[in-house]
């Protein structure tokens, strides 16, 4: 055989990487340049494309760009920037990279004088012919292929050392000293193929995370279809677009001027004025192209009020589209959405850009084009290398930028090296003797485990069986950030200082597979429990109405019990799971009348059938085994495919539906033993800006259950406090008792809630000011035992004080039958489950 000769093989190498570089040479040039105004000052989200083509980019906010070119000749480049003369360039490509500077001049609005002595306000026609012309224009996009590119940042400014006492620290060395700094940069290249109003497929081909070599980022096609040919544009919120059927019921406008561009097209520059300040409206500018009435692009505002986002100061979006002649058409190129926000002391901004650039408008698909996937990842995606992204990015990385991935990814290296992980460890695993009450960890940062204490120091609860009781927990935790797997085990410790008893319950979790969500999960133990185990009545409500209102309405039997359950996905949008479980339930009894506001009352028994009866139990002792069977069906769910797992997304056009299988068996009286089975249907959907409409339907049937223990009824989540922890009400009545309507027959229960998002309380004067949330409810249960129970609600949410808007104020009414019942005041008020 003959050997290689290696002067040979090093000159074939050579060949092939001249072939190589040859090739790219040839076919793709760069252009790259500066863009600023007269005055000098930088000019960023140009929109810069090949004429005739959808080839473009954009500059950064430094106003540097860089423009690939296929061929290295004449070539034609459109420069379009709103509020400036767009400009066509003939550059001649003589070598490569080319630098190519461009300085835009203002353009000069100008109104005819027909326009100026018109009787009508002259942008009212302009936007009419708009909306007439929206369909066809919407249509003229509704199907193509693109390249998409996205980049994400989000700066920290001045933020404070502490937050509520609890330091922020350096968020893994983005902040200065000041508390200024990046804290997240992410770009995300993808090609996506796109159907309206809704079909999407985006094929990840590169992910970048600034300081985590591994990360995946959020950057997606999904979030960036910000269509002002739609009716409303979701941004937070469902806003009003200017050109929406029912504009002229939202804004006002005025005709600012006109301009021919480069193709001889009349543009009117009008601005969008909200007629009330509150409702989901913009503010700016839009700029609609004269006879087709095209978008030609957008410069709009709006307020984190207006969006129901309080924290959130003001969001911009810009749009630029670009024409091409040949076939007509105009094309969203270059997107821009910022922010600012703040709470707390902290102000942060974000942006996001997006470039859209190598269109092939489609006149059909076939029929497998799309599917339940909308999103993936190629292999590797997120291991692209520098030469990858210098080549691929389409908008230059600012100084800034560049230096924060430089920074991030030198800091990752040192942080997640041993040494460095050792050290931290070795500091937050020191054990003072104090921890025995605040709380310790001790964590191995490098195989990615943690052992945690809860500490002794914590909000004590109170109910008449336990007395004060003080809960704490020692949990083992370990984590797969590759795979989200992870599992954790450890024990729940509470203790009843009137009892003078303590109990215990182990755990065990472990997710199997991010992909199926397939979980296994084992506990035992013993532990006193709520009779309505969905535990209708928190620990801190139950505390705060028995110590100052003298109302226990708490009932609590004992149960020692092992339990084993297993959950996964079966297919795209079945999810199974099973459960068994063995539990002894023994009888509870009142052992403390503490208060702290003693008043004439005295405290009802712990027995739920009769509270007024302290001699005798609930439920007398006994012990049963319970095999549980349970499905979803999430029809038409779409989902995300990552690396590290499948992300579901539902599908608002269907309902979610919920099927169960219960059998009690093995009791030690044959009358524990019973069969259930239950169905459940929610639903939910957004209409516009009117608001979001959703139920929740549920059913049930017991058989051979006539002697079963109270434990097994289904019981309904009542109210019997002023006071909810929950910001939606679509499992729960708000006035009905906790346990009159129990039952171990049958029932149909019903919850429906309307909340109009501001359609309603932004028209009414004064009201408005309050920035509020009009919610109507309907809740209903039927049982054989009883008669049909009713709810009328009618309330406000995101009621509260600047940024915190976090209580929702209800007026509910009650019927038993056709008879009045009671009707009361609810306070939903969103911290109580933080404190709980």
């Amino acid at each position: 055989m003959k050997k290689n000769n290696p002067q040979s093989t090093y000159l074939y190498s050579f060949l092939l990487f001249f072939i190589l570089f040859a090739f790219n040479f040839n076919g793709f040039s760069q252009v790259k340049g500066t863009i600023k105004d007269v005055n000098g000052n930088p000019l960023p989200f140009v929109n810069i494309y090949i004429e005739n083509t959808y080839i473009g980019t954009t500059s950064n906010e430094k106003g540097h760009y860089e423009l690939a070119v296929q061929n290295r000749e004449k070539v034609a480049i459109i420069y379009q920037y709103l509020g400036f003369k767009t400009q066509k360039h003939i550059i001649d490509i003589t070598k490569i990279p080319l630098e190519y500077d461009v300085i835009l001049l203002e353009e000069n609005y100008n109104l005819s004088e027909v326009v100026l002595s018109s009787k009508e306000n002259p942008a009212n026609p302009i936007i009419r012919n708009a909306i007439a012309a929206r369909k066809s224009n919407s249509d003229k996009t509704g199907r193509f292929t693109a390249d998409f590119y996205s980049k994400g940042i989000f700066k920290l400014k001045n933020a404070p050392k502490k937050i509520l006492g609890q330091e922020i620290g350096d968020f893994d060395g983005a902040l200065d000293s000041t508390g200024t700094g990046i804290i997240y940069l992410s770009e995300t290249v993808s090609k996506i193929t796109f159907e309206k109003p809704d079909n999407l497929k985006e094929r990840i081909l590169a992910s970048k995370v600034s300081g985590n070599n591994n990360g995946f980022s959020y950057n997606t096609a999904q979030g960036t279809r910000f269509d002002f040919y739609e009716n409303s544009v979701e941004l937070g919120a469902n806003l009003i677009s200017p050109i929406a059927d029912n504009a002229f019921s939202y804004y006002k406008y005025s005709l600012e001027g006109t301009f021919y561009d480069e193709y001889n097209h009349l543009i009117n520059k009008i601005k969008v004025i909200p007629k009330r300040d509150v409702e989901p409206v913009f503010e700016g500018y839009i700029f609609i192209v004269e006879d087709t009435w095209a978008i030609y692009g957008i410069d709009l505002q709006t307020k984190g009020y207006r969006m129901k986002q309080e924290f959130v100061n003001t969001m911009s979006l810009n749009q630029n589209f670009s024409y091409n002649a040949t076939n007509k058409i105009w094309a969203k190129n270059v997107q821009s959405l910022a922010f600012d926000a703040g709470a707390f002391g902290i102000t942060f901004n974000g942006k996001f850009t997006h470039v859209f650039s190598n269109y092939d408008f489609k006149e059909s698909f076939e029929k497998k084009t799309f599917t339940r996937e909308i999103l993936s990842f190629e292999d590797e995606a997120n291991k692209k290398e520098t030469s990858y992204w210098n080549e691929s990015r389409p908008v230059p990385l600012t100084e800034e930028e560049v230096s924060d991935y430089l920074k991030k990814d030198s800091i990752q290296l040192v942080r997640k090296s041993k040494p460095y992980l050792d050290s931290i460890d070795g500091k937050n695993n020191k054990f003072k003797l104090q921890k025995l009450l605040t709380g310790y960890s001790y964590q191995n940062s490098e195989k990615n485990w943690r052992i945690n204490y809860a500490g002794l120091i914590k909000i004590p609860h109170y109910n008449t069986v336990q007395g004060w009781n003080l809960s704490t927990n020692v949990t083992y935790t370990k984590r797969d950030e590759d795979s989200r797997k992870f599992t954790t085990f450890g024990t729940n410790l509470n203790y009843g200082f009137a009892e003078n008893k303590l109990r215990a319950t182990g755990f065990f979790r472990s997710r199997l597979n991010a992909k199926t969500n397939s979980f296994i999960s084992i506990t035992a133990g013993k532990e006193a429990v709520q009779f309505n185990q969905n535990k209708p009545i928190t620990n801190l409500g139950n505390t705060l109405v028995s110590l100052f209102l003298k109302e226990n309405y708490m009932k609590l039997f004992e149960k020692s019990f092992a339990a084993a359950s297993f959950g996964q996905e079966i297919t795209n949008g079945l999810y199974a799971s099973a459960s068994l479980e063995y539990s002894e339930r023994k009888p509870l009894f009142n052992n403390s009348d503490y208060v702290f506001i003693n008043n004439d009352k005295t405290f009802i028994s712990n027995n739920p059938l009769n509270p007024d009866d302290f001699i005798n139990p609930g439920i007398e002792k006994h012990n049963l085994i319970k095999a549980n069977l349970n499905a979803r069906v999430n029809f038409g769910q779409k989902y995300l495919s990552r690396p590290d797992g499948k992300y579901n997304i539902s599908n608002d056009k269907f309902p979610t539906l919920f099927f169960g299988y219960e059998k009690g068996f093995a009791g030690n009286e044959s009358k524990y033993n019973y069969d259930f089975i239950a169905a459940r249907v929610s639903y939910e959907q957004t209409f516009s800006n009117k608001g979001t409409f959703a139920f929740n339907l549920k059913s049930g049937k017991f058989f051979n259950a006539d002697e079963i223990s109270f434990v097994d009824y289904r019981h309904f989540n009542g109210n019997q406090i002023i006071i909810s922890s929950q910001n939606r009400y679509l499992n729960v009545f708000n006035l009905l008792p906790y346990y009159t309507h129990s039952t171990n027959d049958s029932y149909i229960e019903t919850h429906i809630e309307h909340n109009f998002d501001g359609f309603i309380m932004n028209k009414i004067p004064l009201l408005n000011k309050l920035k509020s949330t009009l919610i109507v409810g309907y809740h209903q249960l039927a049982t054989p035992e009883n008669k049909p129970y009713r709810e009328f609600s009618v309330g406000l949410d995101k009621l509260g004080f600047g940024k915190f808007k976090l209580l929702r104020l209800d007026y509910v009414r009650s019927f038993n039958g056709s008879s009045f019942g009671t009707d009361g005041i609810m306070l939903g008020l969103q911290l109580l489950s933080v404190l709980e």
